[in-house]
């Protein structure tokens, strides 16, 4: 089995992975060390991590909801600080939102009487065109390519779905072709797939059938597609999304190719 690279093992935050080191469409490399994406850093041992240390982050992105902040709080790196984007404010109660209430006990049951998948793509749907999305997906833009914030983590709860899409934005702005996106979007699917198989083994034992819930603990290419699909209807392009939908301005889309590229 080939060896991820993206992976960084740590005792504190799981699913933590370097955004950087894939090829560009145009044979250039997405540059390693600016932006990291992981589930949450709840842990106490965040602050005093070796791994996290090493990469001397300056600022911690989460993209959380007020109720996910307000149980798992963010224990930040040394010497880190923290922003507050919150993807999901004008819809807290979205599938992606809900993970926490499952892993409380009680949740897994409701959830699984839902249509999963289809809740999924509408959140998939909301992190392009919502509000509260577009407003935080440019906020982290507009972070990474601060010169003095980098470098940042950002994450939500497993660091699948809105880091997910974070993650996708920074690759096709940096030049990394649709593949190449889809590729890092699944990458992540061993990590969190570890994470919940508790969670799993826990509501299987309880009578419950565990792939009722995959469709909220993994990520799908599905999901990605249909946000993709969506960026082209209602914007034309990846472009028109980073301007129209985010609202950045020419000199902030080219400052942030420069920043992502190792050859920028």
């Amino acid at each position: 089995m080939a060896v991820d690279p993206h992976i960084l093992l740590s005792p504190a935050v799981t699913n933590l992975r370097d955004v950087g080191g894939r090829a560009t469409a145009d044979g250039g490399t997405v540059a390693t060390g600016v932006a990291y994406r992981s589930a949450e850093l709840a842990a106490g041992s965040v602050s005093t991590d070796p791994v996290l240390a090493g990469l001397r982050i300056r600022t911690v992105v989460d993209l959380r909801t007020d109720a996910e902040r307000t149980s798992r709080p963010d224990q930040l790196p040394e010497g880190a600080q923290l922003r507050v984007l919150d993807v999901l404010a004008d819809l807290p109660s979205a599938a992606a939102a809900q993970i926490p209430a499952a892993l409380a006990g009680g949740g897994a049951d409701a959830l699984a009487g839902l249509d999963l998948s289809g809740q999924m793509l509408d959140v998939y749907r909301r992190l392009v065109v919502g509000g509260a999305a577009r407003q935080a997906y440019a906020g982290l833009v507009r972070t990474v390519i601060d010169a003095e914030r980098r470098a940042v983590l950002f994450h939500c709860t497993a660091g699948k779905d809105r880091t997910g899409w974070a993650t996708t934005v920074l690759l096709l702005a940096a030049g990394v072709d649709e593949d190449g996106a889809m590729e890092e979007f699944l990458a992540v699917n061993p990590a969190v797939r570890t994470t919940y198989a508790p969670l799993l083994q826990q509501f299987g034992d309880a009578g419950g059938d565990p792939d009722a819930l995959r469709p909220l603990l993994e990520v799908r290419a599905e999901y990605l597609h249909t946000a993709l699909t969506l960026v082209r209807e209602r914007f034309g392009s990846f472009d028109g999304y980073l301007t129209d939908g985010l609202g950045l301005g020419q000199v902030e889309v080219e400052a942030l190719r420069r920043t992502l590229r190792a050859d920028g």
